[in-house]
């Protein structure tokens, strides 16, 4: 299949296809009241918690959070991308993939490239076998104790000496005719084009050559390590279609081929560190790719397992690199998961020390890895005296900004808690001082003629237009599940027809607010008023890349007490009523704090007309 798939065909095909069927063919479920349950294939439980709800055709696990329709499951379930998953359905019920125009061509530029790449990664594998100077790569292999096997679960490799093997092996291939010129090799990150000077030669020679590949077990791009000490060390493939590198993890594809129920995932820093590790059974390892650990990263890591485990020299460097990961861990420390430190030895890396110790006792310290919160504290509180009033008081006016960006209640809660106890003064009157991470909430008028500026731009904002579903706002914290506007969400989520009682009037007043439930109210409405019919799958479908995609999920599966339509547009509109006053409440509590004398003529009409309405 090639090209980008119309969405008006997805939809189709969304409609067309019974989700329960689809997850049925691939594990046992059963059926409880109107939906079914089973053990859900992406993690280990004993008691089911994955369930199926054919009325509104998507799944959700209450022990993972996994969740979407019938695409995402086939995806997760199958290891495969979106356009597999699409065709696999597509051929389930009979129908046939249609392409938009223009699509295919670069769609079949970038297969030419992963066929370039798979053939590239055999070549530098039989050249580990059968170059004249193959020995000297195999003796630093088998130096470093790696075996055959881990080499070939690897498809470690070697690039020989000279400037053009690769460039003149790929261009003899049959089955390349026509596909690898200098400039699709260039494409594909394999060498290195000199176009002003007519040159192109290989970009790895003479180095140990580990294949990156994807999670369907694609070759993507390469890195080498020399076998001197020539600099660079370790050199890996530039960005190109097939490989970005702030996305991508080394090993991540081979620990879920060895153990598809992954419990936790070690980050270390390099290849031979993956690698190592592998040959001492500890299957579980991934590393970044000469980059800092991304949200990317952490992202695609939290949705296979709940734990993830970094591990970093003890050195100074070591801990600046762990003081980044950890800010960057904060924001994604849903409830549920974990993230922990291990910090070797100094002068030791995961290849020497496993080697030096064994897998044992390589485990036990991973096992007993730091904490986030206990190195979240600690490194805070590392150069400051929290024996003393000044240095607590410090502490706390670091720490808490950060705890906020926490998304998880109950773990943001415990940090919060924590911190109280650590400075000794109550979690409430905490809770009262702490800043706010998010700038002041921001006003936009519904009214056309209004000012922003007379109020002030730090404050308000001025309206913007509707804006399409793809660029719509994504509130960046968590939702709270209990909140009036996730009430509303909820009432909006089982009965998508509610938005065409929301006017536009209102539906700016929900955007008053910088209020991570108002932003999301007011996209469900602008995303459902078009099409108060789309089932929820694919209403879920359009937030599947939100923080609160999880949380969705759970108000789409609670049942609701009350059935009768009329009932449930009340409590609905009743529940708008209450947010307009608040934003009106926000609005005037502003304005009274301000002296009369310094408001605009604009800004005292207003005040005017929120007190008659109080």
């Amino acid at each position: 299949m090639a090209g980008r798939i119309p969405q008006d065909f997805i939809d189709d095909l969304l409609n067309r296809t019974d989700i329960a069927d689809v997850v049925e063919e691939r594990i046992t479920l059963k059926r409880t009241g109107r939906n079914y349950s089973g053990l859900c294939p992406f993690h280990q439980e004993k008691t089911p918690s994955f369930s199926v709800n054919p009325e509104k055709q998507f799944y959700y696990c209450f022990g993972c959070g996994a969740g979407g329709n019938a695409i995402g499951f086939v995806m997760e379930y199958d290891r495969i991308d979106f356009p597999q998953a699409v065709e696999t359905l597509a051929r389930r019920v009979g129908i046939d993939v249609p392409q938009e125009a223009g699509a295919p061509q670069k769609n079949q530029k970038l297969q030419n490239s992963y066929q370039i790449l798979d053939c590239t990664a055999r070549f530098y594998q039989h050249q580990l076998k059968k170059h004249p100077e193959k020995q000297k790569a195999i003796n630093y292999l088998k130096q470093r104790g790696l075996s055959g096997e881990i080499a070939q679960r690897f498809q470690i490799g070697y690039a020989p000496p000279g400037w053009d093997n690769l460039i003149n092996h790929l261009q003899q291939l049959p089955e390349l005719k026509d596909k690898a010129s200098q400039k699709e090799l260039d494409d594909a990150g394999l060498v290195i084009l000199k176009e002003q000077e007519n040159r192109c030669y290989d970009r790895f020679r003479d180095r140990i050559i580990f294949p990156i590949v994807d999670m369907r077990g694609r070759v993507i791009a390469f890195g080498g390590r020399v076998l001197t000490d020539e600099k660079p060390k370790y050199l890996n493939s530039p960005e190109t279609d097939t490989f970005h590198k702030n996305r991508e993890l080394y090993g991540l594809y081979q620990a879920r081929q060895i153990n598809r129920n992954l419990e936790k995932v070690v980050i270390v820093e390099g290849y031979m560190d993956v690698v190592a590790l592998a040959q001492f059974d500890i299957s579980n390892a991934v590393a970044t790719l000469g980059t800092a650990t991304s949200e990317h990263h952490l992202t695609r890591l939290f949705k296979v397992v709940n734990e993830v485990v970094f591990c970093f020299d003890g050195d100074n460097a070591g801990r600046k690199a762990a003081s980044r990961a950890l800010e960057t861990a904060l924001a994604l420390m849903e409830d549920g998961r974990q993230a922990r430190f291990l910090f070797l030895p100094e002068g030791e890396d995961p290849d020497t020390l496993v080697r030096q110790e064994g897998s044992d006792a390589f485990k036990q310290r991973i096992d007993t890895a730091k904490p986030l919160s206990e190195f979240f504290f600690d490194s805070l509180s590392e150069s400051l005296d929290i024996e003393s009033q000044e240095g607590r008081a410090r502490l706390s006016a670091i720490a808490m900004p950060l705890i906020e960006k926490i998304p998880g209640q109950v773990f943001q809660q415990l940090m919060k808690q924590q911190m109280s106890e650590m400075a000794g003064i109550t979690s409430d009157f905490l809770q009262q001082i702490t800043p706010a991470p998010e700038p002041a909430p921001s006003y936009e008028s519904a009214s056309p003629e209004y000012e922003p500026s007379a109020i002030g731009d730090d404050y308000w904002q001025q309206p913007s237009a509707p804006s399409r579903q793809a660029e719509r706002y994504r509130p960046r914290q968590a939702l709270k599940p209990s909140s009036l506007g996730t009430r509303a969400i909820r009432w909006l989520l089982h009965n998508p027809k509610l938005a065409l009682k929301v006017d536009f009037e209102t539906t700016e007043a929900l955007s008053a607010l910088l209020d991570p439930e108002l932003s999301m109210l007011r996209a469900l409405v602008e995303q459902l008023r078009p099409n108060p019919t789309l089932p929820t799958a694919l209403i879920l479908m359009e937030w599947q890349e939100d923080p609160n995609f999880e949380l969705l999920c759970q108000l789409t599966e609670q049942e609701l007490l009350i059935a009768d339509i009329s009932h449930m547009e009340t409590e609905f509109i009743d529940c708008l009523h209450q947010l307009v006053r608040k934003t009106e409440e926000a609005k005037l509590d502003y304005l009274k704090k301000k002296n009369l004398s310094s408001l605009t003529d604009e800004e005292k009409r207003l005040l005017k007309k929120l007190l008659l309405r109080t």
